[in-house]
């Protein structure tokens, strides 16, 4: 007759947790409940239980807590363990059980005795009581197997972990086979230095990473790959990835301390570990240990070249994405953290503000606190632009490739001499017409007079509204940008056309768009009609008096597009994957180094007016020669070539070929009219173009910025602002090198303004042409 019975609940398939007091949680996996009595045999209970999981008898344990003790795990292991459990429930009418597999291991002997037969007790051992033992089985040594030595020492595991009394327990153990490994020397040549990385049972480690690093290397310097069946805060357990390969370790966390030590190993291999040429246990935080430093010396260490460093070095088969990816984590181990850069934004505008006073920097966040904007302007490009550009200003973005990917809008400026001159940048999380309207409003509110200037810049991404909206009080004008314009054509574009008819229609919307009299913009317009006339309605519902030069009204001096400040933006190509505050640094430095570049090189022009612009008036005196002048009282000029008519008005600085106006500079035409009244030239060119308003321009400096790798240091009465960053993370993948949303632009053909041919202009043109 039945005694005692007891409801067992089964559980299987999750991980023990250690609270702060040692006590162990046991959280996920299945459970089954069953009913059994003190009369049952343990391996009918255990047959039972390996059915319910499917589980192997021979690798599976059944383990129980004592009741009111959830530190110490009990074994069942024999009849006599199973009665002793129910009776310690005998005051309960369930009990919970855990099913485990169990592996065959074996610890580090290397101090035992090497002989053919040994006895030790599990006291000598220091092994608490309750021990789960495991003794290899015995192999036979096969000549036919490479990598294989027969060893004479002796192996056994004990589980350290499951009570403090000791016994002892004499084990007879056989003789094992440890793998020694047949790979070319010369591939683990520079991985020998971690041969010794794991030495045994009883091994030490700062922490969880340290110890994973320390096998990573010795697996690599052994030539074998491996798998994680546990991997937490406080434990590791790993096996050989080959499989039936008993090579074995467990490491855990020392009660009360941050210590990891190896509590169970068996370093015996049957395997060939031929796994190892996959790279499987090359992970990206390890290749980033073994680049960084020669990244550091050379930044454009390729994937590729990795790849093939990492075989010849280690024997080590990576792909390029494990390559790509181990140096972005090298990358910023060596440049600073990402997350740490936006919590020290608003550190970073405040010392921007200090250190170049006048300077306009301020961020946004949203409500989560997370990083959303950031405008930067420094004094230096405020006060240059003001004092000696043209009031001319480009608009124009390019995305960032960084971590957390984002925007980079800037507003950039053409110096006298054609150069570009950075104003303001911002870096936004997307673009969007709400944080292209924000940048207006920060690049208004940084220029106290902002009148009269034009704007190039696409009209899309609500940049036509937000300027007429902000601006319109202030005189400015949109200009649009041709390029957009014409990508825009071809995509509205319905017909089938031929990439060659495309090419000749935005040959004439270019050469409409330069085009400086209404009759000449109508025959670029009147070829496109011939072409489709779908797109010659296009181009006349686009708004032609915001783009074209024979009608637009404001001053773009014939810059048609928005994209003029490309060495602006190669700057951030080149610092775009560095944190947020040190690429916005990265692009200061260079800000800093052109302003200091370019006010010293202009200190020793001797001419009145910047070099490309007195090259520019020279070409145009050459054509005077051929001019005719009619002198009359006023200061209206008739100008006859062999061709055409102009008149010159000096009163108004203009010239109907509009030459003059468009560029600032004289045109032929102008010049034989001051040439006849022995009138200075430089006096009726641009002020901007001079060599003084150049000056002007630099005559600022751009400060250095102390260190920012601490916090914002605040007064107890002020809340810090906490900068997170934004929840856009960059893909999978390599990304593209190229710029998002542009397409090739075919550049317009030149025209003679001389015999009308194409292909030249008129300083160039050979024809010859009869005088009147």
């Amino acid at each position: 007759m039945a005694g005692k019975k007891v409801i067992v609940i089964c559980q299987s398939g999750g991980e023990f947790e250690t609270d702060n007091e040692g006590t162990l949680l046991y959280r996920g996996g299945d459970a089954h409940a069953m009913e059994i009595d003190d009369q049952m045999k343990f391996n009918d209970f255990k047959s039972e239980v390996a059915e319910m999981f499917n589980w192997s008898l021979s690798t599976m344990s059944i383990k129980y807590f004592l009741p009111g003790n959830k530190k110490t795990l009990i074994t069942v292991s024999n009849d006599k363990d199973l009665k002793r459990m129910i009776k310690f429930h005998g005051d309960s009418s369930t009990t919970d059980i855990y099913v485990m597999m169990e592996e065959v291991v074996a610890p580090d002997v290397s101090d035992m005795p090497a002989s053919r037969s040994s006895r030790t007790t599990l006291s000598e051992a220091d092994v608490p009581i309750d021990a789960s033992l495991s003794v290899i089985d015995d192999v036979v040594d096969d000549p036919t197997q490479p990598g294989l030595l027969l060893d004479a020492s002796f192996d056994v595991v004990v589980d350290t972990s499951d009570a403090d009394a000791h016994v002892d327990i004499p084990i007879e153990m056989p003789p094992v086979l440890t793998y020694i490994g047949s790979h070319d020397e010369k591939h683990i040549k520079a991985a020998q230095q971690w041969q010794n990385n794991i030495t045994g049972v009883g091994q030490r480690f700062n922490s969880v990473h340290e110890f994973r690093e320390a096998l990573r290397k010795y697996a690599i310097a052994h030539q074998f790959a491996f798998r994680y069946k546990k991997n937490d805060s406080h434990r590791v357990t790993v096996k050989c990835k080959a499989e039936g390969c008993p090579w074995r370790i467990h490491a855990s966390r020392l009660s009360t301390t941050q210590l990891i030590c190896i509590k169970k190993m068996n370093g015996t291999h049957t395997c060939e570990g031929a796994a190892v040429t996959t790279g499987y246990q090359a992970t990206r935080s390890w290749v980033a240990s073994i680049i960084k430093e020669k990244l550091k010396v050379f930044p454009n260490y390729k994937p590729k070249d990795i790849v093939n460093d990492i075989k010849q070095e280690y024997g080590i088969q990576l792909n390029y994405f494990q390559a790509w990816r181990g140096k972005e984590i090298a990358k910023e181990q060596l440049q600073g953290s990402y997350k740490e850069a936006y919590s020290q934004l608003p550190f970073f505008c405040e010392k921007i503000m200090e250190t170049n006073p006048g300077s306009h920097a301020t961020f946004t966040t949203k409500e989560d606190s997370s990083f959303h904007r950031l405008f930067v302007s420094f004094h230096a490009s405020l006060y240059g632009f003001q004092q000696g550009c043209r009031p001319l200003l480009f608009l124009d973005s390019i995305p960032l490739k960084s971590k957390y990917q984002g925007t980079l809008l800037a507003a950039t400026a053409a110096d006298g001499d054609d150069g570009v001159f950075p104003v303001a940048f911002a870096v936004v999380d997307a673009e969007t017409d709400d944080n292209w309207r924000w940048f207006l409003q920060q690049l208004k509110s940084a220029f106290p007079t902002l009148h009269g200037i034009t704007i190039v810049a696409d009209r899309e991404k609500g940049l036509k509204e937000s300027i007429a909206d902000i601006f319109q009080n202030d005189g400015i004008f949109h200009g649009y940008c041709i390029r957009y314009l014409s990508e825009q054509l071809i995509r509205d574009l319905k017909g089938q056309f031929s990439h060659e008819v495309k090419r000749f229609m935005v040959e004439d919307f270019y050469a409409a768009a330069y085009a400086s009299k209404p009759e000449s913009f109508q025959r670029c317009v009147e070829s496109i009609k011939g072409i489709s006339l779908e797109a010659y309605n296009w181009v006349m519902q686009s708004e032609p008096v915001q783009w074209a030069n024979a009608f637009f009204q404001g001053a773009r001096y014939n810059h048609m597009t928005s994209n003029f400040g490309e060495l602006f933006y190669s700057w951030a190509s080149d610092a775009h994957e560095l944190p947020i505050t040190q690429m916005v640094d990265a692009i200061r430095c260079k800000i800093m180094e052109l302003i200091y570049t370019r006010r010293a090189d202009s200190n020793q022009w001797l001419t009145r007016l910047t070099p490309s612009m007195e090259e520019k008036l020279e070409k145009e005196s050459i054509e005077v020669r051929s001019l005719q002048v009619l002198l009359s009282a006023g200061q209206r000029f008739e100008v006859r070539s062999d061709t055409v008519v102009e008149v010159v008005d000096l009163d108004h600085s203009a010239c109907s070929c509009k030459e003059w106006q468009l560029t600032g500079l004289p045109c032929c035409h102008t010049l034989a009219v001051l040439g006849c009244l022995g009138r200075d030239p430089y006096d009726y060119c641009s002020r901007y173009l001079t060599t003084d308003s150049y000056r002007l321009t630099y005559s600022e400096s751009v400060h250095p910025i102390p260190s920012v790798d601490r916090p914002l240091q605040k007064d107890s009465s002020q809340v810090a602002i906490t900068v997170t960053p934004p929840p856009t993370r960059r893909p999978p993948g390599r990304p593209t090198t190229k710029r998002y949303g542009s397409q090739e632009v075919v550049k317009r053909q030149l025209q003679c303004s001389r015999c009308k041919g194409t292909g030249h202009n008129k300083s160039t043109c050979k024809e010859f042409l009869l005088e009147c």
